[in-house]
């Protein structure tokens, strides 16, 4: 089995389909897209579809190749709120409520202080539906059975590309 890379070495960690890092050396079961090689707008176009689809770690690392494009900008705190609620429902799917409830609360902290409907995403809409699967994330964390969630991202401008 093979060791980690050596500092200063870039090499992707094995992950599972939830995206949890596996042993170095193993074969991973995630395929990303280079989405840091991609302008945000690809990025975006496909974290949504991601999202859409189930596959929340990887809509998870697209946003956040985002965030990191636009930092500095007034696009930043949107696409880490989006990075975040990502994360979030990964942790659902991973079985842990606390972490899920955690970064749902974050993003719909950050995500408050956007205005309307940036990159087509319904803020006001998601902001509600972040707090209710906040909540049942914190019933399920309390020893409540885990939320039956179908959780999607409320858009302004139609179906995806």
């Amino acid at each position: 089995m093979s060791e980690p890379p050596p500092p200063g070495a870039k090499r992707e960690r094995p992950r599972d389909l939830l995206g949890r890092p596996l042993p170095w050396g193993s074969p991973s079961q995630l395929v990303l897209e280079e989405y840091d090689a991609m302008p945000a707008e690809r990025c975006h176009a496909l974290a949504l579809a991601a999202f859409e689809r189930g596959d929340y770690f990887p809509a998870h690392e697209a946003w956040e190749a985002a965030w990191r494009q636009r930092k500095g900008s007034t696009d930043e705190r949107f696409f880490k709120a989006l990075a975040q609620l990502g994360a979030g429902y990964t942790h659902w799917r991973r079985g842990n409520p606390h972490g899920a409830r955690v970064l749902l609360q974050r993003a719909a902290r950050a995500l408050a202080g956007c205005d309307g409907s940036p990159w087509g995403v319904d803020v006001p809409r998601l902001l509600e539906v972040l707090r209710e699967h906040a909540e049942a994330f914190g019933h399920w964390a309390e020893g409540g059975p885990p939320p039956q969630l179908r959780p999607s991202i409320p858009r302004t401008d139609g179906p995806d590309p």
